[in-house]
């Protein structure tokens, strides 16, 4: 009877010994059973951005309120539509009254002010402000409430199951909600546009500049000056959501993400950020495989205007691996679409790259094209068909 109390006693152990999530991408594993990183908040999640890869995580699919961190998805917006042409740095936006009377963090818009979409990018990653958000939610699409439609599309195209934005801003709503993980996941994407650190890296600056009425920020990011290469993201406070932080970092050419919720003050907040960026830098490192925008390979298109096109990387493709340890047989393929059609715009997905590691997938990177790609014309179509005889 001994024998079998034995037994039971130690399949029940097997079956509930913690593990770890090294190598998991959902963030919905336990952690090591050693690792202690978030102790004094409700949930937290550490990534590498390159490889989406979790290495640590606390009730990461928790959904709680994420206070200003709701911002990260309004940067990726703003963002977008920077690089699609959508917007301009240098415009100039006229201040509604809707967006000069946000409260809360703010930058003091005043109804009928002009400010050019930098200043108010600005204001946004440095300060928090709620009034800039909306202004800028405004000018992309066309009032807050189309704005807040566009960010919760976006949720569902990156696959976040937990989140539900309610307004550009994150001031308290009904029904407004993420987890730690899907924060990480929407910081990965922001960071895809590597221009957005030269925004949330900014510790302090001044909008107005001599001016009477000119305003000093100060990132509310205050790693950004206490941990060396800190360079973002949001931070969020309000009574409900507690103090919350979606932070990355840059060490040794490994980006990593770190998000905290819920975090009784901003001691233990910065603290369990700081405490998993450690972790992830004294126990990991990355080997950059291809570089943002590097060509894989080339299209051959014969009615575009131009018939050969450069496929390149969405994003910086890495593998990760513990220190002292490094990827072996690494083998990489390229997928490209069957039925790619024409036009095909700038950041079009037209194939996928996927690296593995002894028949095992590590990552899939979406293809893209870096430029517009338009249909041949009938002069071109002719010139080529011409050529062709010729050969």
């Amino acid at each position: 009877m001994k024998k079998y109390v034995l037994l039971t006693s130690i399949i029940l152990s097997i079956l509930f010994m913690p593990f770890t999530v090294f190598g998991e991408e959902n963030g919905k594993g336990n952690t090591d059973q050693d690792l202690n990183l978030v102790p004094d908040a409700e949930s937290g999640i550490l990534m590498e951005r390159d490889t989406g890869k979790v290495l640590f995580n606390k009730n990461a699919q928790e959904k709680l309120p994420p206070a200003s961190m709701t911002k990260v998805m309004t940067l990726l917006l703003i963002m977008e539509a920077l690089d699609k042409g959508k917007i301009d740095k240098n415009e100039t936006i006229r201040i509604s009254d809707r967006a000069a009377s946000m409260g809360g963090s703010q930058i003091f818009l005043e109804a009928g002010e002009e400010m050019s979409v930098n200043d108010l990018l600005k204001g946004i990653a440095v300060a928090s402000a709620n009034d800039a958000s909306v202004a800028l939610a405004e000018r992309i699409a066309g009032s807050e409430k189309a704005f807040v439609k566009q960010m919760n599309k976006k949720t569902k195209a990156l696959g976040l199951e937990n989140t539900r934005f309610r307004n550009a801003t994150g001031l308290p709503a009904e029904d407004h909600y993420s987890t730690a993980h899907d924060m990480a996941v929407m910081a990965k994407e922001l960071l895809k546009y590597e221009s957005v650190t030269e925004y949330t890296s900014i510790y302090e600056d001044y909008l107005r500049k001599g001016e009477e009425n000119e305003f000093w920020l100060v990132n509310t990011n205050k790693l950004v000056k206490s941990y060396p290469g800190v360079d973002g993201l949001k931070t969020g406070y309000t009574n409900e959501a507690k103090y919350c932080l979606t932070a990355t970092a840059e060490k040794n050419n490994m980006r990593m993400i770190a998000v905290v919720m819920g975090a009784e003050t901003t001691k233990k907040r910065n603290a369990a950020i700081s405490g998993m960026l450690d972790y992830a830098f004294n126990h990991f490192e990355t080997k950059n495989l291809y570089k943002k925008g590097e060509t894989i390979t080339t299209l051959d298109l014969l009615r575009a205007e131009n018939a050969t096109v450069d496929v390149t990387a969405s994003e910086s493709i890495s593998t990760i691996h513990r220190k002292g340890e490094d990827d072996k047989d690494l083998t990489t393929s390229v997928n490209i679409k069957s039925d790619i059609g024409l036009p095909i715009n700038k950041g079009d997905q037209v194939g996928e790259l996927i690296i593995k590691s002894n028949g095992k997938t590590l990552s899939k990177t979406p293809l893209t094209v870096d430029h517009d790609v338009q249909q041949a014309s009938y002069l071109t179509l002719l010139k080529r068909a011409a050529q062709n005889m010729v050969n």
